[in-house]
């Protein structure tokens, strides 16, 4: 397994225990439980994007521009919510 191969599956994991944050933040019943989940979620977005600039600077990681006219698009769509 190759340092590249590793890196994309830390990132896929790091969004995973993301997303499972969240959810913990959201059902949390308790000022303690909501805020404990709430700081690891910061923590792992933290990480998540610390792997995501290493990849980017490696090249491992490419992301494209968004039309202004497709922003534009997405923003009309939710402006009437």
């Amino acid at each position: 397994m190759d340092d590249k191969c590793i890196m994309e599956n830390l990132l896929l994991t790091e969004k995973g225990v993301c997303d499972l944050y969240v959810h913990g933040t959201i059902e949390s019943s308790t000022t303690n439980v909501h805020q404990t989940f709430n700081q690891a979620l910061n923590d792992s977005l933290c990480l998540q994007d610390d792997i995501y600039k290493q990849m980017s600077a490696r090249g491992w990681y490419q992301t494209e521009q968004a039309e202004q006219q497709k922003i534009q698009k997405v923003k009309n769509q939710f402006a009437g919510m």
